[in-house]
């Protein structure tokens, strides 16, 4: 099979093509013959620029399969093809999968325009190196078009998701492979980190606050759920990324038990914590912007509204909500203001305010779970202790939560573990239930909480 270039490309033998790669498509579904099919599809991906046929087929077949088949040739042929490309037909490639992409974004074949985005976002990376300014300026614009959602919900749904495939390309633990030495990738991070990371959180976060009031205001779900839930998706992502604008290997050995806050990578990778250190010039938009606050308020509202409701607290939206808010507990280093851990403390402070409900009192959480409730805040819960564990000392631990509860957070913690324990000695089962797994994050915690810790740049 030959692919076309040029405009003078023959209708027939386009229609010809199509047909072909539709049939070969529905027979592998349907096990007919797979041996061969697969040899036709593979044929389109490995001719010489077949990017015209692959088009043709995206705009004008019926048949699903096929054209997540071309989507997949495009990236297949242009990968391999890239340095033969000349710069227009490069720029018209990555804007013709982004326009896709976003033109079909209200299509019910969904798993086709995550392709299609996908190899968007590869071929973007490819040519990272090689586009200007005002080139990549050009293609954001559109997508920043899509995020604030003047063409719609699905379209801002599909922008979000395009830079969700856009920032697990340029994360070297979850970049496709290209054929292109280490230093590429590592040069592409950099420089998305330097240039557009921190745009990007903007973006989404803006977009998830601006449908905000529909979610809260619905009785039922609404189209703005999925574009709220990819928003804290991607900002979930972004806030894995693995900053080295702001590290550090200055350390030296310091008390637990003294004041101040702990910033030990070492120790976090030991309990599988992802310590977030994006750096000072994040300062604005993580803390400063009151988006945490935000995001706490809106599943404090969803939470009552729809707990009648038992799937609720396992649906995308609350657990995305939940799992972002156990991230930004383990947010840390110099975002924060050089003022003793003030700042710092604030925000383990309203954090902790946020989730109490989820394990407080533990007795009671722990029955409406053997009722039947779901385990899953009672875990996040747990998973917050650990990871404020892992970002502070003992000292300050403790004194979190005794400026809004008689007792302070270590005792508290112990009310947590014997409630745990309790439930798990009673249930006298060899299942791994909740409060198995409830048991060794906490155990995670106190350990991380008495161990001694290296702490990068400490202030005695």
């Amino acid at each position: 099979m030959q692919g076309f270039t040029g405009n003078n490309t023959d209708l027939a033998e386009l229609h010809s093509t199509m047909r072909a790669i539709e049939l070969a498509s529905t027979s592998i579904q349907m096990q007919i013959n797979p041996a061969a099919s697969e040899a036709i599809i593979l044929s389109l991906g490995q001719s010489s620029q077949p990017y015209k046929t692959c088009q043709f087929i995206l705009e004008n077949s019926l048949v699903a399969t096929a054209r997540f088949q071309a989507a997949a040739a495009i990236r297949e042929a242009a990968i391999r093809e890239w340095s033969f490309l000349n710069a227009d037909d490069k720029r018209s490639l990555i804007s013709f999968c982004l326009c896709y992409a976003m033109q079909h974004a209200s299509s019910p074949d969904g798993y086709v325009q995550a392709k299609v985005s996908s190899v968007a976002a590869q071929l973007m990376k490819r040519g990272w190196l090689e586009m200007v300014a005002a080139e990549k300026e050009t293609l954001f614009y559109q997508v920043n078009q899509a995020i604030v959602g003047i063409h719609g919900v699905d379209v801002q749904f599909a922008g979000i998701k395009f830079l969700e495939s856009l920032v697990s390309e340029f994360s070297p633990s979850t970049s496709s492979a290209m054929g292109l030495p280490r230093e590429f990738h590592e040069q592409c991070r950099r420089l998305l980190e330097r240039d557009f990371l921190k745009t990007f959180y903007q973006w989404t976060s803006e977009a998830a606050s601006s449908v905000t009031n529909r979610i809260i205001e619905s009785d039922s779900f609404v189209p703005e759920v999925k574009v709220c839930t990819a928003a804290l998706d991607l900002m979930l992502q972004i806030l894995n990324w693995d900053f080295r604008s702001n590290t550090s290997d200055t350390k030296v050995n310091v008390n637990v038990f003294s004041s101040g806050v702990r910033q030990d990578v070492d120790s976090l990778k030991r309990y599988e914590c992802h310590l977030v250190q994006p750096g000072s010039d994040w300062r604005d938009v993580l803390i400063l912007s009151g988006h945490i606050g935000w995001l706490l308020s809106l599943y404090a509202a969803l939470r009552p509204k729809f707990s009648c409701e038992g799937y609720w607290l396992d649906c995308p939206i609350a657990v995305s909500a939940r799992k972002l808010i156990v991230q930004f507990s383990s947010l840390t280093g110099t975002v924060f203001l050089s003022d003793d851990g003030k700042m710092h403390e604030r925000h383990l402070l309203q954090l902790l305010s946020g989730i109490l409900e989820w394990v407080d009192p533990p007795d009671v959480v722990s029955k409406a779970i053997e009722n039947g409730k779901s385990e899953s805040e009672m875990l996040d819960g747990c998973r917050t202790f650990l990871a404020i564990a892992n970002v502070t000392t003992p000292y300050v631990f403790d004194g979190l939560l005794k400026s809004i509860r008689p007792i302070g957070t270590l005792t508290f913690l112990s009310i947590l573990m014997s409630e745990v324990i309790k439930v798990l000695i009673t249930s006298n089962t060899e299942e791994e239930t909740w409060s198995w797994e409830a048991r060794d994050i906490l155990l995670d915690t106190w350990t991380a909480l008495l161990m001694e810790v290296s702490i990068p740049n400490y202030q005695y």
